[in-house]
Protein backbone atom coordinates (compact mmCIF):
# COMPACT_ATOMS: atom_id res chain seq x y z
CA UNK A 1 0.00 0.00 0.00
CA UNK A 2 1.32 3.44 -0.89
CA UNK A 3 0.75 6.55 1.17
CA UNK A 4 0.50 9.96 -0.40
CA UNK A 5 2.12 12.80 1.42
CA UNK A 6 0.39 16.17 1.13
CA UNK A 7 2.98 18.90 0.66
CA UNK A 8 2.35 22.39 2.00
CA UNK A 9 3.56 25.05 -0.44
CA UNK A 10 6.49 27.14 0.82
CA UNK A 11 4.38 30.28 1.09
CA UNK A 12 1.82 28.37 3.14
CA UNK A 13 4.51 26.98 5.43
CA UNK A 14 5.84 30.48 6.07
CA UNK A 15 2.33 31.69 6.83
CA UNK A 16 1.83 28.87 9.32
CA UNK A 17 5.14 29.66 10.97
CA UNK A 18 4.24 33.31 11.34
CA UNK A 19 0.81 32.41 12.68
CA UNK A 20 2.35 30.18 15.34
CA UNK A 21 4.87 32.88 16.24
CA UNK A 22 2.05 35.40 16.42
CA UNK A 23 0.14 33.19 18.83
CA UNK A 24 3.25 32.82 21.00
CA UNK A 25 3.75 36.58 21.13
CA UNK A 26 0.06 37.16 21.75
CA UNK A 27 0.33 35.13 24.93
CA UNK A 28 2.94 37.55 26.33
CA UNK A 29 1.39 40.81 27.44
CA UNK A 30 3.49 43.96 26.97
CA UNK A 31 3.36 46.43 29.86
CA UNK A 32 5.09 49.74 29.22
CA UNK A 33 7.21 51.32 31.95
CA UNK A 34 8.10 54.94 31.24
CA UNK A 35 11.02 56.87 32.68
CA UNK A 36 11.81 60.57 32.28
CA UNK A 37 14.91 62.47 33.37
CA UNK A 38 17.61 64.67 31.84
CA UNK A 39 20.08 62.66 29.76
CA UNK A 40 21.30 65.80 28.00
CA UNK A 41 22.39 69.07 29.59
CA UNK A 42 24.23 69.83 32.83
CA UNK A 43 22.22 67.31 34.90
CA UNK A 44 22.62 64.46 32.41
CA UNK A 45 24.85 62.39 34.71
CA UNK A 46 22.10 62.42 37.35
CA UNK A 47 19.31 61.72 34.90
CA UNK A 48 21.20 58.81 33.36
CA UNK A 49 21.80 57.44 36.85
CA UNK A 50 18.06 57.31 37.56
CA UNK A 51 17.38 55.91 34.10
CA UNK A 52 19.91 53.13 34.74
CA UNK A 53 18.35 52.32 38.11
CA UNK A 54 14.89 51.83 36.61
CA UNK A 55 16.36 49.96 33.63
CA UNK A 56 18.16 47.52 35.94
CA UNK A 57 14.89 46.80 37.76
CA UNK A 58 13.03 46.17 34.48
CA UNK A 59 15.76 43.83 33.24
CA UNK A 60 15.80 41.88 36.50
CA UNK A 61 12.03 41.57 36.62
CA UNK A 62 11.87 40.35 33.02
CA UNK A 63 14.62 37.81 33.74
CA UNK A 64 12.69 36.50 36.76
CA UNK A 65 9.40 36.46 34.88
CA UNK A 66 6.45 38.68 35.74
CA UNK A 67 2.92 37.27 35.97
CA UNK A 68 -0.08 39.55 36.45
CA UNK A 69 -3.55 38.05 36.81
CA UNK A 70 -2.30 34.73 35.44
CA UNK A 71 -0.77 36.31 32.32
CA UNK A 72 2.92 36.30 31.51
CA UNK A 73 4.01 39.91 31.18
CA UNK A 74 7.00 41.47 29.47
CA UNK A 75 7.95 44.92 30.75
CA UNK A 76 8.89 47.31 27.97
CA UNK A 77 11.19 50.10 29.14
CA UNK A 78 10.50 53.48 27.56
CA UNK A 79 12.97 56.20 28.63
CA UNK A 80 12.57 59.84 27.61
CA UNK A 81 14.81 62.90 27.98
CA UNK A 82 13.47 66.13 29.49
CA UNK A 83 16.86 67.94 29.73
CA UNK A 84 15.65 69.27 33.14
CA UNK A 85 13.50 71.72 31.16
CA UNK A 86 9.81 72.22 32.08
CA UNK A 87 8.65 72.55 28.45
CA UNK A 88 10.56 69.46 27.33
CA UNK A 89 9.25 67.64 30.41
CA UNK A 90 5.64 68.24 29.44
CA UNK A 91 6.37 67.17 25.85
CA UNK A 92 7.95 63.93 27.12
CA UNK A 93 4.99 63.37 29.45
CA UNK A 94 2.52 63.81 26.60
CA UNK A 95 4.49 61.36 24.46
CA UNK A 96 4.41 58.70 27.17
CA UNK A 97 0.70 59.23 27.81
CA UNK A 98 0.04 58.81 24.09
CA UNK A 99 2.10 55.60 24.19
CA UNK A 100 -0.22 54.17 26.89
CA UNK A 101 2.44 53.58 29.52
CA UNK A 102 1.29 51.88 32.71
CA UNK A 103 3.45 54.07 34.95
CA UNK A 104 6.12 56.77 34.77
CA UNK A 105 9.21 56.68 36.97
CA UNK A 106 10.36 60.30 37.08
CA UNK A 107 11.12 63.06 36.69
CA UNK A 108 14.48 63.92 38.27
CA UNK A 109 14.11 67.66 38.91
CA UNK A 110 11.18 69.24 40.73
CA UNK A 111 10.97 71.93 38.05
CA UNK A 112 10.25 69.22 35.48
CA UNK A 113 8.25 66.91 37.73
CA UNK A 114 5.65 69.45 38.83
CA UNK A 115 4.40 70.61 35.39
CA UNK A 116 4.50 67.04 34.03
CA UNK A 117 2.47 65.74 36.98
CA UNK A 118 -0.69 67.50 35.79
CA UNK A 119 -0.47 65.71 32.42
CA UNK A 120 -0.15 62.31 34.10
CA UNK A 121 -2.96 63.13 36.54
CA UNK A 122 -5.31 64.17 33.74
CA UNK A 123 -4.56 60.89 31.96
CA UNK A 124 -4.93 58.85 35.17
CA UNK A 125 -1.37 57.49 34.92
CA UNK A 126 0.69 56.86 38.06
CA UNK A 127 3.90 58.87 38.41
CA UNK A 128 6.58 58.03 40.99
CA UNK A 129 9.51 60.41 41.30
CA UNK A 130 12.74 58.92 42.66
CA UNK A 131 14.36 62.28 43.40
CA UNK A 132 12.03 65.32 43.25
CA UNK A 133 11.91 66.93 46.68
CA UNK A 134 9.91 70.17 46.36
CA UNK A 135 6.88 69.83 48.70
CA UNK A 136 4.58 71.40 46.07
CA UNK A 137 4.74 68.24 43.95
CA UNK A 138 2.53 66.22 46.30
CA UNK A 139 0.58 69.20 47.61
CA UNK A 140 -1.33 69.64 44.33
CA UNK A 141 -3.87 66.99 45.27
CA UNK A 142 -3.12 64.61 42.39
CA UNK A 143 -3.92 61.03 43.40
CA UNK A 144 -1.43 59.76 40.81
CA UNK A 145 1.64 61.57 42.23
CA UNK A 146 4.12 59.76 44.51
CA UNK A 147 7.73 60.12 45.58
CA UNK A 148 10.12 57.70 47.27
CA UNK A 149 12.41 60.27 48.95
CA UNK A 150 11.93 62.78 51.75
CA UNK A 151 10.94 66.32 50.75
CA UNK A 152 12.71 69.67 51.11
CA UNK A 153 10.80 70.70 54.22
CA UNK A 154 12.41 67.85 56.11
CA UNK A 155 15.79 68.21 54.42
CA UNK A 156 15.98 71.98 54.92
CA UNK A 157 15.02 71.72 58.58
CA UNK A 158 17.68 69.09 59.31
CA UNK A 159 20.44 70.96 57.45
CA UNK A 160 19.51 74.28 59.06
CA UNK A 161 19.70 72.76 62.51
CA UNK A 162 22.98 71.04 61.66
CA UNK A 163 24.53 74.31 60.48
CA UNK A 164 23.70 76.13 63.70
CA UNK A 165 23.94 73.40 66.34
CA UNK A 166 26.72 71.17 64.99
CA UNK A 167 28.82 73.49 62.81
CA UNK A 168 28.26 76.38 65.28
CA UNK A 169 27.31 78.77 62.49
CA UNK A 170 25.89 82.10 63.61
CA UNK A 171 25.76 83.87 60.26
CA UNK A 172 24.62 82.07 57.11
CA UNK A 173 24.43 83.13 53.46
CA UNK A 174 22.02 81.49 51.02
CA UNK A 175 22.27 81.15 47.23
CA UNK A 176 19.75 79.42 44.96
CA UNK A 177 19.57 78.69 41.24
CA UNK A 178 15.95 79.89 40.80
CA UNK A 179 14.71 76.40 39.88
CA UNK A 180 11.76 74.85 41.71
CA UNK A 181 14.21 72.52 43.46
CA UNK A 182 16.96 75.01 44.24
CA UNK A 183 14.75 77.83 45.44
CA UNK A 184 12.56 75.47 47.43
CA UNK A 185 15.36 73.76 49.34
CA UNK A 186 17.10 77.10 49.99
CA UNK A 187 13.93 78.57 51.49
CA UNK A 188 13.45 75.55 53.74
CA UNK A 189 17.08 75.70 54.85
CA UNK A 190 16.71 79.38 55.77
CA UNK A 191 13.65 78.49 57.87
CA UNK A 192 15.65 75.76 59.60
CA UNK A 193 18.51 78.16 60.40
CA UNK A 194 16.17 80.77 61.87
CA UNK A 195 14.30 78.16 63.91
CA UNK A 196 17.61 76.98 65.37
CA UNK A 197 18.65 80.52 66.34
CA UNK A 198 20.94 81.41 63.44
CA UNK A 199 20.86 84.48 61.19
CA UNK A 200 20.66 84.66 57.40
CA UNK A 201 22.94 87.59 56.54
CA UNK A 202 22.72 87.38 52.74
CA UNK A 203 20.44 85.94 50.08
CA UNK A 204 21.63 85.74 46.46
CA UNK A 205 20.59 83.88 43.37
CA UNK A 206 22.07 82.61 40.13
CA UNK A 207 20.75 80.22 37.48
CA UNK A 208 21.26 76.56 36.74
CA UNK A 209 23.53 77.21 33.76
CA UNK A 210 25.74 79.90 35.29
CA UNK A 211 29.54 79.60 35.44
CA UNK A 212 30.62 82.98 36.88
CA UNK A 213 29.78 83.64 40.53
CA UNK A 214 32.38 86.28 41.41
CA UNK A 215 29.88 89.11 41.85
CA UNK A 216 27.55 87.29 44.23
CA UNK A 217 30.40 85.63 46.12
CA UNK A 218 32.19 88.97 46.57
CA UNK A 219 29.00 90.49 47.98
CA UNK A 220 28.60 87.52 50.31
CA UNK A 221 32.26 87.65 51.43
CA UNK A 222 31.69 91.12 52.86
CA UNK A 223 29.06 89.66 55.20
CA UNK A 224 31.59 87.19 56.67
CA UNK A 225 29.28 84.15 56.80
CA UNK A 226 30.24 80.98 58.65
CA UNK A 227 28.27 78.87 56.14
CA UNK A 228 27.21 79.36 52.53
CA UNK A 229 24.24 77.25 51.47
CA UNK A 230 23.62 76.56 47.78
CA UNK A 231 20.26 75.40 46.52
CA UNK A 232 21.05 73.77 43.19
CA UNK A 233 22.89 70.94 41.48
CA UNK A 234 26.51 69.79 41.52
CA UNK A 235 27.25 71.04 37.98
CA UNK A 236 26.92 74.59 39.34
CA UNK A 237 28.01 73.89 42.92
CA UNK A 238 31.39 72.49 41.84
CA UNK A 239 32.57 75.60 39.95
CA UNK A 240 31.15 77.76 42.75
CA UNK A 241 33.46 76.01 45.21
CA UNK A 242 36.42 76.65 42.92
CA UNK A 243 35.64 80.38 42.83
CA UNK A 244 35.15 80.52 46.59
CA UNK A 245 38.71 79.23 46.96
CA UNK A 246 40.02 81.80 44.47
CA UNK A 247 38.34 84.60 46.45
CA UNK A 248 39.70 83.32 49.76
CA UNK A 249 36.29 82.46 51.22
CA UNK A 250 36.78 79.85 53.94
CA UNK A 251 33.14 79.36 54.92
CA UNK A 252 31.66 75.89 55.09
CA UNK A 253 29.60 75.02 52.02
CA UNK A 254 26.26 73.27 52.41
CA UNK A 255 23.57 71.98 50.09
CA UNK A 256 20.84 69.45 49.55
CA UNK A 257 20.93 66.24 47.58
CA UNK A 258 21.59 68.18 44.36
CA UNK A 259 25.23 68.68 45.34
CA UNK A 260 25.51 65.55 47.46
CA UNK A 261 26.86 63.34 44.67
CA UNK A 262 29.83 61.22 43.79
CA UNK A 263 30.50 63.65 40.93
CA UNK A 264 31.08 66.73 43.11
CA UNK A 265 34.83 66.13 43.75
CA UNK A 266 35.58 66.08 40.03
CA UNK A 267 33.46 69.18 39.42
CA UNK A 268 34.94 71.14 42.35
CA UNK A 269 38.58 70.13 41.85
CA UNK A 270 40.90 72.01 44.21
CA UNK A 271 37.92 73.94 45.56
CA UNK A 272 36.81 70.93 47.58
CA UNK A 273 38.50 71.32 50.94
CA UNK A 274 38.69 68.65 53.61
CA UNK A 275 35.49 68.65 55.71
CA UNK A 276 34.41 71.86 53.96
CA UNK A 277 31.25 70.59 52.27
CA UNK A 278 28.27 69.27 54.20
CA UNK A 279 25.16 68.01 52.47
CA UNK A 280 22.16 65.77 52.88
CA UNK A 281 20.76 63.17 50.54
CA UNK A 282 17.02 62.54 50.65
CA UNK A 283 17.07 58.92 51.67
CA UNK A 284 19.46 56.50 53.29
CA UNK A 285 19.44 53.24 55.20
CA UNK A 286 20.57 52.30 58.66
CA UNK A 287 23.03 49.50 59.39
CA UNK A 288 20.56 46.60 59.13
CA UNK A 289 19.78 47.44 55.50
CA UNK A 290 23.22 48.42 54.23
CA UNK A 291 23.98 44.95 52.87
CA UNK A 292 21.01 45.12 50.50
CA UNK A 293 21.99 48.56 49.25
CA UNK A 294 25.59 47.45 48.76
CA UNK A 295 24.35 44.47 46.74
CA UNK A 296 22.38 46.84 44.50
CA UNK A 297 25.41 49.08 43.99
CA UNK A 298 27.52 46.07 43.00
CA UNK A 299 24.86 44.89 40.52
CA UNK A 300 24.61 48.41 39.10
CA UNK A 301 28.36 48.64 38.56
CA UNK A 302 28.48 45.21 36.97
CA UNK A 303 25.68 46.12 34.56
CA UNK A 304 26.73 49.67 33.62
CA UNK A 305 30.45 49.74 34.41
CA UNK A 306 30.22 52.81 36.65
CA UNK A 307 29.40 53.60 40.26
CA UNK A 308 26.02 54.93 41.34
CA UNK A 309 26.03 58.72 41.00
CA UNK A 310 22.82 59.88 42.63
CA UNK A 311 19.44 58.27 43.33
CA UNK A 312 19.49 55.23 41.06
CA UNK A 313 18.48 52.95 43.94
CA UNK A 314 15.28 54.95 44.42
CA UNK A 315 14.34 54.61 40.75
CA UNK A 316 15.07 50.89 41.11
CA UNK A 317 12.84 50.57 44.20
CA UNK A 318 10.06 52.65 42.63
CA UNK A 319 9.95 50.27 39.67
CA UNK A 320 9.85 47.14 41.81
CA UNK A 321 7.21 48.62 44.13
CA UNK A 322 4.82 49.59 41.34
CA UNK A 323 5.09 46.17 39.68
CA UNK A 324 4.36 44.61 43.07
CA UNK A 325 1.21 46.76 43.29
CA UNK A 326 0.18 45.62 39.79
CA UNK A 327 0.57 41.99 40.81
CA UNK A 328 -1.46 42.51 43.97
CA UNK A 329 -4.20 44.28 42.00
CA UNK A 330 -4.03 41.71 39.18
CA UNK A 331 -3.92 44.59 36.71
CA UNK A 332 -1.45 46.99 35.06
CA UNK A 333 -4.18 49.59 34.60
CA UNK A 334 -3.38 52.60 36.82
CA UNK A 335 -6.97 53.04 37.96
CA UNK A 336 -7.05 49.44 39.19
CA UNK A 337 -3.62 49.12 40.81
CA UNK A 338 -3.59 52.63 42.31
CA UNK A 339 -5.50 51.52 45.45
CA UNK A 340 -2.87 48.82 46.05
CA UNK A 341 -0.03 51.32 45.57
CA UNK A 342 -1.49 53.68 48.17
CA UNK A 343 -1.32 50.94 50.81
CA UNK A 344 1.83 49.18 49.66
CA UNK A 345 4.62 48.23 52.05
CA UNK A 346 7.41 47.04 49.81
CA UNK A 347 10.80 46.05 51.30
CA UNK A 348 13.15 47.92 48.95
CA UNK A 349 16.92 48.28 49.04
CA UNK A 350 16.45 51.88 50.20
CA UNK A 351 14.03 50.94 52.96
CA UNK A 352 10.32 50.22 53.14
CA UNK A 353 8.37 51.85 50.31
CA UNK A 354 5.08 53.05 51.77
CA UNK A 355 3.18 56.28 51.12
CA UNK A 356 1.13 58.71 53.17
CA UNK A 357 -2.16 60.24 52.05
CA UNK A 358 -0.40 62.88 49.92
CA UNK A 359 1.87 60.39 48.13
CA UNK A 360 4.99 61.25 50.14
CA UNK A 361 7.20 58.47 51.43
CA UNK A 362 6.35 57.48 55.01
CA UNK A 363 9.10 57.86 57.61
CA UNK A 364 11.51 59.30 55.05
CA UNK A 365 15.16 59.33 56.07
CA UNK A 366 18.04 61.66 55.25
CA UNK A 367 21.74 60.89 55.11
CA UNK A 368 24.24 63.57 56.12
CA UNK A 369 27.61 63.58 54.35
CA UNK A 370 30.88 65.46 54.18
CA UNK A 371 33.84 65.04 51.82
CA UNK A 372 37.20 63.73 52.98
CA UNK A 373 40.13 62.75 50.84
CA UNK A 374 38.11 63.66 47.76
CA UNK A 375 35.38 61.14 48.61
CA UNK A 376 31.89 61.43 50.02
CA UNK A 377 31.83 60.25 53.63
CA UNK A 378 28.66 59.37 55.50
CA UNK A 379 28.09 61.11 58.83
CA UNK A 380 24.66 59.95 59.97
CA UNK A 381 21.22 58.72 58.89
CA UNK A 382 18.46 60.82 60.45
CA UNK A 383 14.66 61.09 60.32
Amino acid sequence: MQFKTKMIPLAGAVAVAFALAGNAYAQEQIVKIGHVGPVTGTDAHMGKDNENGARLAVEELNAKGVVINGKKVKLQYMPEDDAADPKQATAAATKLVDSNVAVVIGHLNSGATIPASRIYANAGIVQISPSSTNPKYTQQGFKTAFRVVANDAQLGRVLGQYAVKTLAAKNVAVIDDRTAYGQGVAEEFAKGVKAAGGTVVASQYTNNKATDFNAILTAIKAKKPDVIFFGGMDAVGGPMLQQMKQLGINAKFMGGDGICTGSLPGLAGAGLGENQVYCAEAGGVEDARKAGLDKFRAAYKKRFGIDVVYTAAYAYDATYAVVDAMQKAKSWDSAKYLPELTKISYPGVTGTIAFDAKGDIKDGTLTLYTYRGGKRTELAVVK
